[in-house]
């Protein structure tokens, strides 16, 4: 379900608490109050870690077969691998972009006129906000580009960070380090 609407971890366990269809599809009472985002990634490598993903899949194959979802010799993917991929990587362009917009809320706190300065408008309007509330581009090439936009806005905002016109108490402060590990 996550993977059909193209929506982040974050965005899923919104949806969760918050729509009766999904609550409905997952057997949830109404009042259920849903579960933190990173329940998905940890599900998903218990999955791998005990190759439980192709006994999963056997057995909604099965059911669908049963319930007469699929025919036999139908042309269906029977893999998940491709799912998984782009749940992985919608997890981490989710990941990149909460990093940087972590480092810009600690820099604005601490020197907003020199950040104003470093970071242009297309990079506030973009990260400016909550990635999970971020609707996602649906198309691999769009996504790749905005995973370059958003790496080019984390090297272009490092180097200003790290030259001599930057306030030195800056690369001390937690934000410097958020960027060094993007």
């Amino acid at each position: 379900m996550q993977f059909s609407e193209n929506l982040t971890d974050s965005q899923a366990a919104d949806v969760v608490r918050g729509r009766i269809d999904w609550k409905y599809a997952l057997g949830l009472a109404l009042t259920d109050p849903g579960f933190d985002f990173s329940i998905l990634s940890e599900f998903r490598t218990r999955l791998i870690a005990g190759a439980a993903e192709e006994r999963f899949l056997t057995t909604m194959l099965t059911g669908f077969r049963e319930r007469g979802l699929l025919q036999d010799r139908g042309t269906q993917r029977t893999d998940s691998t491709h799912i998984v991929a782009a749940v992985r990587a919608l997890n981490r362009l989710e990941i990149v972009s909460e990093t940087l917009h972590a480092a810009l809320n600690a820099l604005a706190d601490l020197a907003p006129g020199w950040l104003r300065g470093q970071v242009t408008a297309e990079c506030f309007l973009r990260c400016g906000k909550r990635f999970a509330d971020y609707q996602l581009p649906k198309a691999k090439h769009d996504r790749q580009n905005l995973a370059e936009a958003i790496g080019r806005n984390d090297l272009q905002l490092l180097t200003a960070l790290y030259a001599d016109t930057a306030p030195g108490y800056l690369r001390a402060v937690p934000a410097a380090e958020i960027l060094r590990q993007v």
